[in-house]
């Protein structure tokens, strides 16, 4: 006890140092003490008298009573010590000079004067015409001095707030001791990347900006209570240590460093500096838990027939660079976001704040439960996870107020009326637009098996034949799946019984052999773990998209097997193996500038065709220099389907989705709203083309801080005009300036903040094969030769060195006509305009 007080004694001296902005200041803002004729102040806040006289001012009413107390309460505040209170319906308005997000505070303390028992009272408020509060629904007695403070956050479209309070009879009355009413900042509630978290599965929520929010908890996680002194929205925060399910679980940690807030990120109006400087980690020093546990929260709310707005804030202040922590976030025991690293989210700004807001339906047991713990992709040595801030909002379920007139009986019948009229109309509508609709069943998100432990990984089918949930994700072709088989003693033998010497790789899903199936074709063998489950959806999505695509730039899928529990992909063997070898860490010789521009075209290509193959077309997802792979004539092919996913429907701009995908090449926009698109694929190739450039790994956390991320580093260069400096030593006096400027340009567009400002992987392709005829404008070459290298023909003098060839061929690249798209030396559509 005596170290824990002495934890907050510490973190109050070190939350009062901290050097506070300018508070914001709201366009509108009013705060009124309530039933007094003489102006207050709480937290130095001035808080105005009501009114002089009833009728005046903002009280429009002529049947209040203004009340004080004449024994208030040692040390409370004067805006306690009077009431007004209502025996009819009454209204305050407040002139509101901007449309936007407001926030409403009623302050209401109870007590007995000229024959008023306050806590007797029986009313309700409305606020432009919502009912926000039920009198009833006051609870006095969790508050040392009988204060209630109630919060809404609402969206206003008009000229003024009406806040109106009305005695449920003849015979009760209402009253209030306080009310503000000011403007929000800007964005303060949005409408973008918020996930819908429940049983039924994770979808976008619509509007939340529409919503009237309660709040229900605001939390301070791993710190001390925070006062209005201490945040510019003049916000109370608490401790969080009497909602966690595990205390042992959590560990205090704490920074005296002030957040380092950036642009797209959190705000000191989000959440003030002192909830971003503490948090709570997993306390791996607690040798009684497992490794993999994780840290849980209950907040009580009311149970049943509710949604609740969960904003989360993180800031990583326990980490010594870049990129070094991921960890999995639960909501009401089901995944909420996978793998999230703060580094992607925050622009890779280490200690940068930033928040993330997911709906929850409640349920019986009337608590919302927040919890974080390790990812499956930490290491042992960094497994951890942490937690700045909650807060907790419930959605009103509004009623409008109606005073019984007949012009409301009217509207009753007539919504009546039109609503029958509408339910036809739209009957039909579902009929037509489930005609016409492209069909996905979303999965359910992953339920956790415990409060307080990491939730077992479990998917449907047997471990015998787990191929039957195959068919959900598309058609197997004319000869179905089972053409792709391989029985399992071919495979053994291919391997020789997987033969340790055989392996050339491993990853996530499994080991990769070399192989020799019986008509003598090379073979890559990629075995799961025997019996395990783990990457049964990647097995799945790897044989769907394999199977029905074909293309020169793609590997090639063999066959599959699933016999014996065992889950093994069979793929066309490349000989040089993956570009990452061939770039740094290997000892493989460097490859010639040339030679890296022809595997950057080839394996655009292979996206290329991805994207437009088909109606949706697929988004790979995991595009990066280990998934590129090389054959013989150094021909690249793109592999590794297994994270795929068919891209959106023509009415739909995005798939909602959890992110998946490899750190450093992560997509931030795809990270941040968990939508995506076939631009997250061309923000990981951007990746790809500066590390080809500088021979480096995508995230390396032994650089200097400013380092460790490659794409931000190089976009710092690229910026600078000065690229040549970062260039891979090996190639320097090999590249041309205008190819590099060109192929630099190629990246640095990749690479945009928005999806939106990114180009095609039409758009990539074409300046590619720019900067590669940039390389050779003196070298005219036959229009055939070397034809299993894609390089261009070269236009003749005077014309654009970037226009394309038009050289074009019927059949797919491989000459094969069963390939599902016509290609040319440069892709026929990048002749339009359209395709430029």
């Amino acid at each position: 006890m005596v170290i824990k007080n002495l934890y907050y004694f510490l973190s109050l001296i070190l939350v009062s140092l901290v050097s506070f902005s300018t508070s914001f200041t709201p366009l509108d803002n009013y705060l009124l003490n309530c039933g007094s004729t003489t102006n207050t102040s709480l937290y130095n806040r001035p808080f105005l008298a009501d009114s002089t006289k009833p009728g005046s001012d903002f009280l429009t009413a002529d049947r209040s009573i203004p009340l004080k107390n004449r024994n208030p309460p040692p040390n409370s505040s004067n805006l306690y010590h009077t009431a007004r209170v209502f025996t009819t319906s009454s209204a305050y308005k407040f002139n509101i000079k901007g449309n936007g997000t407001y926030l409403v505070r009623l302050h209401f303390s109870p007590f007995v004067a000229q024959g008023f028992n306050l806590t007797s009272a029986k009313f309700s408020v409305l606020v432009n015409g919502d009912l926000l509060l039920i009198s009833s629904h006051l609870d006095y007695s969790n508050d040392n001095n009988n204060t209630v403070l109630k919060e809404y956050i609402l969206e206003v479209d008009g000229n003024m707030v009406d806040v109106v309070f009305t005695p449920v009879n003849g015979s009760s009355f209402g009253f209030v001791n306080a009310i503000e009413v000011f403007s929000a900042p800007k964005d303060f509630i949005t409408d973008v990347g918020i996930r819908l978290i429940s049983a039924d599965g994770s979808t976008d929520f619509k509007k939340l900006s529409s919503q009237v929010l309660e709040t229900i908890h605001r939390i301070n996680v791993g710190g001390p209570k925070l006062t209005p002194f201490n945040d510019t929205l003049w916000r109370t925060w608490i401790p969080d240590d009497d909602y966690l399910a595990l205390k042992s679980a959590a560990k205090h940690v704490s920074t005296t460093h002030p957040p380092n807030y950036q642009p797209g990120g959190a705000s000191q109006e989000i959440g003030p500096d002192a909830v971003y400087m503490t948090a709570q980690e997993m306390n791996r020093d607690n040798t009684n838990l497992d490794s993999g546990f994780n840290i849980t929260w209950n907040f009580p709310v009311s149970s049943g027939g509710a949604q609740y707005l969960v904003r989360l804030h993180f800031c990583d202040i326990v980490s010594r660079a870049l990129n070094l922590l991921y960890f999995n976030v639960y909501l009401n025991g089901y995944l909420a976001y996978e793998d999230l690293d703060l580094s992607v989210l925050t622009t890779h700004v280490l200690a940068s704040p930033i928040y993330v807001d997911f709906v929850v339906d409640s349920d019986d047991s009337g608590v919302v439960q927040v919890s974080v713990g390790p990812s499956v992709v930490s290491t042992t040595s960094r497994m951890n996870a942490i937690l700045n801030g909650a807060e907790i909002m419930k959605m009103v379920n509004l009623e409008r107020s109606h005073m019984g007139s007949k012009k409301t009986i009217w509207v009753l019948v007539g919504s009546i009326v039109g609503g029958l009229v509408g339910l036809c109309v739209v009957v039909v509508l579902l009929a037509v637009l489930l005609a016409m609709k492209c069909s996905r069943k979303k999965p359910k998100p992953r339920r956790a098996e415990s409060a307080a432990w990491t939730p077992l990984r479990v998917y449907g089918g047997s471990s015998h034949s787990r191929m039957s949930d195959v068919t959900a994700y598309g058609s197997p072709g004319p000869n179905g799946y089972l053409a792709l088989r391989i029985p399992f003693a071919d495979i053994q033998s291919a391997t020789n019984n997987f033969d340790q010497n055989l392996i050339i790789g491993s990853g996530g899903f499994g080991t990769v052999y070399k192989g020799v199936l019986r008509d003598n074709i090379k073979v890559a063998v990629k075995r799961g773990v025997p019996g395990s489950r783990q990457g049964l959806p990647e097995f799945q999505t790897e044989i769907t998209v394999l199977s029905k695509i074909r293309h020169r730039h793609l590997v090639s899928l063999v066959g599959y097997c699933e016999e014996q529990s065992e889950m093994i992909l069979v793929y066309e063997y490349m000989e040089k193996g993956p570009l990452k070898n061939h770039l740094y860490g290997s000892g493989i010789p460097p490859l010639s500038w040339k030679q890296r521009l022809q595997i950057c075209i080839g394996s655009a290509r292979g996206i290329h065709y991805l994207h437009t193959g088909s109606t949706q077309g697929v988004i790979h997802r995991d595009i990066k220099s280990t998934n590129i792979l090389l054959d013989e004539n150094y021909v690249a092919k793109v592999a590794d389907f297994g994270l795929s996913k068919d891209g959106p429907c023509l009415d739909e701009t995005h798939v909602s989705t959890g992110v998946k995908g490899s750190f450093g090449y992560l997509d931030p926009e795809y990270f941040r709203r968990q939508q995506l698109t076939d631009k997250s694929d061309v923000y990981s190739f951007g990746v790809v083309l500066f590390e080809v450039l500088c021979a480096r790994p995508a995230v390396d956390p032994l650089l200097a801080r400013e380092q460790v991320n490659l794409a931000e580093w190089a976009m710092q260069w690229y910026k600078k005009g000065m690229l040549e400096k970062i260039i891979d030593p090996h190639l320097v006096g090999q590249i041309k300036p205008s190819s590099l400027k060109k192929f630099g340009e190629t990246a640095e567009k990749c690479l945009a903040d928005y999806g939106v400002d990114r180009p095609t992987m039409g758009d990539v392709l074409w300046n590619l094969e720019c900067a590669l005829q940039l390389q050779e404008t003196r070298q005219q070459r036959e229009p055939h030769e070397d034809d299993n290298i894609d390089v261009p023909v070269l236009p003749t003098p005077g014309i654009d060195p970037c226009a394309p060839s038009i050289n074009i061929r019927t059949e797919g690249e491989d000459g094969d006509p069963t390939s599902d798209m016509s290609t040319t030396k440069l892709f026929s559509q990048l002749i339009t305009n359209e395709g430029r």
